[in-house]
């Protein structure tokens, strides 16, 4: 599995193409803007993109889609908590920013589901509290978690969005990704990458040493 992470968008989301070193079939998880530079950075791995990934709705994480679905033909997948915040995304989003597309999502996402890119699998971890329906995918072959806004390296993700609670969201990170082994590579929708054993340890908000900063 070759991973490549670009950053898009206003906000500088973390957008990654997951390409399949076998086939080149790859997975666009996130795509926040910057369609032209997603689709060059596919080009440059000799990649077809394969599904669309969302990890939630917020639209710094989707603004690209219309664009890479007019040019690719890939599908959409969010979590089926999510489809009609997709398709009518809340005044906040629309104020903050107006162009926020109204998607349809071609797939409807669950617990546990899994996505197959070439000879690679990405298993879908329900981790509401950023948003409600909020995902990570997990590929525990290759021991790496794309966990959108729901941990960041020594940080969480916001919960005075819509739909946010940050109750559930300390639940997902400690029942949800906690559990993944301690090299498990994190890959947050902003900053940098770390590790979950890391963050166990590190993590201000729920790991080990919280509250002792």
């Amino acid at each position: 599995m070759i991973v490549r992470t670009l950053e898009v968008g206003m906000l500088r989301t973390n957008c990654y193409l997951v390409v399949s070193e076998a086939s080149h079939e790859s997975a666009i998880i996130d795509p926040g803007g910057d369609a032209a530079a997603i689709l060059d950075a596919l080009d440059a791995l000799g990649a077809t993109a394969q599904v669309i990934l969302l990890t939630h709705y917020h639209f710094d994480h989707i603004m690209a889609v219309p664009d890479l679905v007019r040019q690719t033909g890939a599908p959409v997948a969010i979590h089926e908590a999510e489809a009609e915040l997709l398709a009518r995304p809340p005044t906040l989003f629309r104020l903050a920013q107006p162009d926020t597309p109204r998607l349809t999502a071609d797939r409807l996402l669950r617990d546990g589901d899994t996505i197959t890119i070439g000879a690679d699998t990405l298993r879908v971890l329900h981790t509401p509290g950023h948003s409600p329906g909020g995902v990570s995918y997990y590929a525990a072959e290759e021991g790496v978690v794309f966990v959108g806004d729901a941990l960041f390296a020594e940080g969480v993700g916001r919960t005075d969005f819509p739909g946010s609670s940050g109750a559930q969201l300390v639940r997902s990170i400690r029942e949800r990704l906690f559990t993944l082994p301690d090299d498990t590579v994190v890959y947050p929708g902003h900053g940098p990458a770390t590790t979950i054993g890391h963050e166990r340890r590190a993590n201000p908000w729920v790991g080990d040493r919280r509250g002792a900063y």
